[in-house]
């Protein structure tokens, strides 16, 4: 209990022989963001939070950024006028922190960070042409830019800080010269992404596509109402159409498995529908490995090489995406190539291997903000 009493009496003998601050006639307040790396240990942030009141400095707002061996405290703070941040920075390193950034803040900054995000996420639903201003916003960046992946460059070194952020076939370059960029920070902005991504997508909404010979169809979810729908369909496929997708000799589905294909446990089906009719069925469903989703493909055997299959292949592609699998995979019969034909006309990479005497087909899963990229359509259609 001594040494403490000690060691306080000590740091008031300090703080009290502080200099008065004097300021020049008509100088203006200002306001400073401060990122000030320390110990995570009880006590620390009091003793700062002590010395910048004997300083005079008004904390206005502290967010807390947790780092590798110790927490970052961004703090906003009006200190009296005349106060400069070399002594501002001093008093810091008095009580043992480190002092990385003093810049200049405004009104903005002091708005609580989880209401700033929302806001920021509502905005850039609404306007997504304007991600990129919005995420400027959220790092409290000094510039964004959008550019083609094999212009990134996230190892270049340049004045300031850079962080490079894929999103598709796109990359984010973000650069502000304050402050480093903390892990959180970035995963704030990836997190904004994927919202914005996720409501353009809009996977839960049906989709309109146009085939090759104009043909309108719909892409939606399966509905239990689907059932009688989708026994038709599957009695108005040949017997080869439905060997390549179910790799038996069956020509009609049993009742009980037609709830399944509309609603598969943990998964997702697509369906493909004109006029009354459902002419396309696309599943993807977990395969059991991390990141990964089984997808298969079924299409009335007069729309295929219409469009659709690709079209499907697409959707599915990027509601696996959405749904955080990094691959989506499908076992074909060995001299199947329909799947590969459809993938490459979607514009999507295969990789292929054999597997118990079946063709696994795997892709790699993209989803990207088409207002990144003026007219880029989320879901590519056509042959």
């Amino acid at each position: 209990m001594q040494q403490r009493d000690d060691t306080t009496s000590a740091t008031r003998g300090e703080r009290a022989s502080w200099p008065t601050v004097h300021a020049a006639p008509g100088t203006a307040e200002v306001t400073w963001r401060i990122r000030v790396r320390m110990a995570d240990r009880p006590g620390t942030l009091a003793r700062l939070a002590i010395r910048l009141a004997d300083l005079g400095c008004n904390v206005l707002g502290l967010a807390v950024i947790p780092v590798p061996d110790g927490v970052l405290d961004e703090i906003i703070v009006r200190p009296p006028v005349g106060l400069s941040s070399a002594d501002l920075v001093t008093a810091i390193s008095a009580e043992g922190c480190e002092c990385s950034t003093v810049a200049s803040a405004d009104v903005r900054d002091l708005a609580d960070s989880a209401t700033s995000t929302l806001a920021s996420a509502t905005r850039a639903v609404n306007e997504p042409a304007r991600c990129a201003d919005v995420i400027r916003d959220v790092l409290a960046a000094d510039m964004v830019t959008v550019v083609a992946v094999s212009e990134a460059n996230p190892s270049r070194s340049e004045g300031g800080h850079r962080a490079v952020i894929t999103v598709g076939g796109q990359a984010i370059v973000i650069r502000r010269r304050w402050a480093p960029f903390a892990d959180v920070e970035l995963a704030r902005a990836r997190a904004l992404l994927g919202l914005l991504t996720a409501a353009e997508a809009n996977v839960t909404a049906p989709v309109a596509v146009t085939c090759d010979d104009g043909s309108a169809v719909v892409l939606r979810g399966g509905r239990p109402a689907d059932s009688a729908a989708l026994s038709a369909l599957h009695a108005r496929c040949s017997m080869e159409t439905l060997f390549q997708r179910y790799h038996t000799g069956t020509r009609t589905v049993p009742r009980r498995w037609l709830h399944r294909l509309l609603l598969p446990p943990r998964g997702i089906s697509v369906l493909g529908v004109c006029g009354k009719d459902v002419v396309a069925l696309g599943q993807l469903i977990p395969s059991g490995v991390a990141d990964t989703a089984e997808f298969s493909l079924l299409v009335e055997d007069s729309w295929q090489r219409n469009g659709l299959g690709t079209a499907l292949l697409a959707r599915l592609n990027v509601i696996g995406a959405i749904r955080g699998y990094r691959t989506i995979v499908a076992l074909c019969l060995p001299t199947e190539d329909r799947v590969i034909r459809a993938a490459r006309r979607a514009g999507l990479a295969t990789t292929t291997s054999e597997e118990n005497g079946q063709l696994r087909v795997s892709i790699a899963t993209s989803a990207g903000l088409s207002a990144l990229s003026p007219g880029r359509r989320t879901i590519p259609v056509g042959r």
